[in-house]
């Protein structure tokens, strides 16, 4: 079954000097949240970004893709802590994004949690939808 998800953004102004709002997302989770071209390309100083959420998108995704694969292979694991960093160049657009894991997976080797990684990475939904970045990097380390 495909599900749809929404957000609902308002702008006032010119790109440089006006502001935005993300008023609400369809589930509810968050908003209001302020976003404006300074919070994207300079200091967010409290303010967000659409590459600031799309890291967070990326996260989560990566995460869940990571824990499926690995459950699937029959090492689910005890924990997976994910960042994302998503780079906007103003002009260029977005420019690299890099995925860092550390994990708690009993009974896998450095070697198979680092194929899982990789995997994920490559299949996860959000990243398919990000594959015009142009350099794109996954770490992957278990835990000691």
């Amino acid at each position: 079954m495909a599900t749809d998800r929404t957000a609902d953004v308002v702008w006032q102004g010119d790109l440089m000097s006006g502001r935005g709002t993300i008023e609400r997302v369809g589930s509810g989770a968050f908003g209001p949240l302020d976003v404006t071209w300074a919070s994207r390309a300079e200091d967010p100083q409290g303010r967000t970004s659409p590459e600031e959420l799309i890291a967070a998108a990326w996260a989560a995704c990566f995460s869940m893709a990571l824990s499926n694969g690995l459950a699937q292979s029959g090492s689910p694991p005890e924990k997976l802590e994910t960042s994302a960093t998503v780079t906007f160049q103003p002009g260029q657009g977005i420019t690299r994004g890099a995925l860092t894991v550390r994990a708690t997976v009993p009974g896998l080797d450095d070697a198979g949690f680092r194929a899982a990684a990789e995997d994920a990475k490559q299949n996860c939904p959000v990243s398919k939808a990000l594959t015009g970045i142009p350099d794109v990097s996954v770490e992957a380390k278990l835990a000691s």
